[in-house]
């Protein structure tokens, strides 16, 4: 395994003895965790208490499923641009904003009102829309000799936050009498918190670039990011990789709108859905650290991405025939399949590029397209539901979704680059 050298991995256009007056390198790394760790907090921590938002607001499960579908329509809309707006005030500088708006969003969105909490929701997506797209690329720049590490820690910390969430949504809603409302409204904090670690970067990069510099820089980078994005948008690598990141997405994002009420109707608690999910999360983070380095070492990912989706869609199989005393087993292998199909992903976008600011274009084509696509999912896995009122159909649905996820992870996880083709 890698470890991380503070020489190498810093970007050749950094000043050491500048960062160093910063806190140095493992300041740097804090603050990609902590920002990592607001990435799907915010998100996850409603598919639990979805049932009491429906009955304060006297919403269908389609309607509810926009809680879910809304900051994926925010990431479609926000991502292309997230390059281009690191071009111009740089990524750290974007990277902090994104923080803010997102602490202000999460307080919109708990308060007592449908329009404040869509309203909200939507916030919330577009400044979670900059941090995935810029931090990949960020890490590709910043720690060039352990790509496969850092990807495996942003990921596990990402996924850790998922999980905390989802775990402690009912707890905190409940136990701790804050009501669905000061549950959300309490992940402000983290978002705050995450704000205040990443501002020594926006002093270092303030320190590291003269105002003329950065200009000459925006308006060179935002001419070749353009022409990177045409390009992209004709190779037939980058759609593979879009769609293996879509299809990820479209069952991410079902499982933690639905998977509660799912196991709710078999015979769970509402708490003991919660703590499932936070199960579906918590079993992932191995894979979720482990895949990117073994990822990063090896020149063709095709059998992670096989064995990806083979464990996807044997767990929604399970789910679908299974008896329900085997529930916890199909989480697991849910978890491990959705842990590894996330980082793998995101590798995706700096193994299959040549540069950083591919990588970043790789990125917001992946993500903005990606989620659209996967916008799909929550709403229509409720629409199935409704229409039938039953599960079996829309699980029909999200297993034809897993096989045609393998089918995009085959051609994703050839050994090429977009450039290469």
């Amino acid at each position: 395994m890698k470890t991380i050298n503070s020489e190498q991995s810093l970007p050749s256009s950094s000043s050491t003895a500048t960062r160093a007056a910063f806190g140095g390198t493992w300041l740097l790394i804090a603050g990609i965790l902590i920002i990592a760790f607001n990435l799907r907090a915010p998100i996850t921590a409603v598919g639990p208490i979805v049932s009491n938002i429906q009955q304060t607001f006297g919403i269908s499960s389609t309607m509810t499923g926009l809680l879910t579908t809304l900051p994926l329509l925010a990431f479609a809309l926000i991502s292309p641009l997230a390059p281009r707006i690191a071009s111009r005030i740089g990524m750290e500088t974007s990277l902090f904003l994104a923080m803010l708006v997102l602490a202000g969003a999460v307080i919109t969105r708990s308060l007592p009102t449908l329009t404040a909490l869509l309203a909200g929701t939507v916030l919330l997506g577009m400044a979670i829309a900059i941090a995935n797209v810029l931090l990949p690329s960020l890490i590709k720049r910043d720690f060039p000799a352990s790509l496969g590490l850092m990807t495996g820690l942003f990921s596990v910390v990402m996924n850790l936050g998922a999980g905390l969430a989802s775990g402690f949504s009912i707890p905190m809603a409940v136990g701790l009498e804050l009501g669905w409302e000061g549950m959300l409204a309490s992940w402000s904090l983290l978002a705050l918190i995450a704000a205040a670690a990443w501002l020594p970067q926006v002093r270092v990069r303030q320190l590291q670039h003269k105002q003329r510099l950065v200009k000459t820089d925006h308006n060179r980078n935002s001419a070749t990011g353009a022409a990177a994005g045409n390009k992209l948008l004709r190779s037939a690598l980058a759609w593979q990789v879009t769609l293996f990141m879509g299809l990820q997405s479209f069952s991410f994002y079902v499982n933690i709108t639905w998977l509660p009420e799912l196991l709710h109707d078999r015979g769970m608690s509402h708490s003991g859905a919660g703590w499932m999910l936070f199960l579906l999360q918590i079993v992932s983070l191995p894979a979720t650290f482990i895949v990117p380095i073994i990822a990063a070492k090896s020149l063709s990912q095709r059998p992670l991405a096989m064995i990806t989706a083979i464990l996807l869609v044997v767990s929604y199989l399970g789910l679908l025939i299974a008896p329900s005393a085997w529930i916890p087993l199909w989480i697991m292998l849910l978890g491990i399949s959705g842990g590894a199909g996330f980082s793998l992903a995101v590798m995706f976008f700096v193994l299959r590029t040549a540069s950083t600011e591919q990588s970043a274009e790789l990125s917001g084509m992946a993500q903005s397209i990606g989620y659209l696509l996967a916008a799909a999912g929550p709403l229509l896995f409720g629409l199935l539901h409704d229409a039938t009122h039953d599960w079996t159909a829309s699980l029909w649905m999200i297993l034809i979704v897993s096989a045609l996820f393998g089918l995009a992870g085959w051609y994703a996880a050839a050994d090429k680059t977009v450039n290469a083709q």
